[in-house]
């Protein structure tokens, strides 16, 4: 398997789970769900351990909670790099 092509699956995986991450961020806008629903527990589940690494890290000011953006630019950052090396082996160009 080459190695680029494994750097493109990942990418496009931290695509998908960007795309969780931001169904579970919308979802924590309605205080009154039912988190015990197989789907929202599964999104929580998912999401969650990657987002309280931020929430440690800041807290929530005025009952805003901004580690949310910190955690999707660093899932951005992170898929960027894995995105431009992916390319940059299929290409052969070596920077």
């Amino acid at each position: 398997m080459d190695f680029g092509f494994l750097l493109g699956v990942l990418a496009q995986t931290l695509s998908i789970y960007t795309v969780v991450l931001i169904v579970r961020v919308l979802l924590s806008w309605f205080p009154n769900l039912d988190w015990g629903n197989p789907v929202l527990s599964a999104v929580s589940s998912i999401t969650d351990p990657y987002l309280n690494v931020f929430r440690g890290l800041i807290p929530p000011l005025g009952g805003l909670d901004l580690s949310a953006i910190i955690a999707f630019v660093a899932l951005n950052l992170v898929q960027q790099l894995l995105a431009s090396a992916s390319v940059s082996m299929y290409s052969g160009i070596s920077y």
